[in-house]
C-alpha cells in the first residue's frame, strides 16, 4: 500500500499508458485485485496484470521522458561513461519542477556537457517504410 508505480505499457480499456505514474491505495488478496490512483483516477488490476506495473521508486531517464517531477537526482559517474551524454543530462535536468541535484564528479558533468554526439541507431525505419 502506497508504492509508487509505473505503468509498462499502454492500455487502453484501462485508460492508462506506458509512463503513467500512480499509487496503490488498495489490495485485496482475496478478490486478487490491485487498486491504483493514477491522478486520482481508480484503476483495478487483476493479480494476473501486475506485470504492467513496475515500481516507480526511482527512474531511469529514458522512462520519465514526458513527465516532470517535484524533484530530480541524477548521479554522473566516469564508471557510465558512455551514458555520458549531454541530452540525456538535459532531459533529466528538465524533468525537474523546483529541484535538481547531480551527485558524482565535476569531470562526469564536463564529459556530459561536452558530448553532444547522438549514438546513430540501427533500427532500419527508412527500410521497413520504404517496404510497407
Amino acid at each position: 500500500m502506497g508504492d509508487k508505480v509505473l505503468q509498462t505499457r499502454n492500455n487502453y480499456n484501462k485508460q492508462v499508458f506506458n509512463g503513467d505514474l500512480g499509487r496503490v491505495v488498495e489490495i485485496d488478496a482475496e478478490e486478487q485485485r490491485v487498486v491504483v490512483a493514477f491522478d486520482g483516477a481508480r484503476v483495478e488490476y487483476e493479480f494476473s496484470e501486475l506485470d504492467e506495473l513496475t515500481h516507480a521508486f526511482a527512474l531511469s531517464v529514458h522512462k520519465s521522458q514526458g513527465s516532470e517531477y517535484r524533484a530530480v537526482v541524477m548521479p554522473l559517474l566516469t564508471q557510465h561513461y558512455m551514458m555520458l551524454q549531454r541530452n540525456l543530462l538535459y532531459t533529466a535536468v528538465t524533468r525537474a519542477k523546483e529541484l535538481v541535484v547531480l551527485v558524482g564528479t565535476h569531470k562526469a558533468i564536463g564529459i556530459a556537457v561536452r558530448n553532444d554526439k547522438v549514438a546513430q541507431r540501427n533500427s532500419r525505419l527508412a527500410r521497413r517504410l520504404a517496404e510497407a
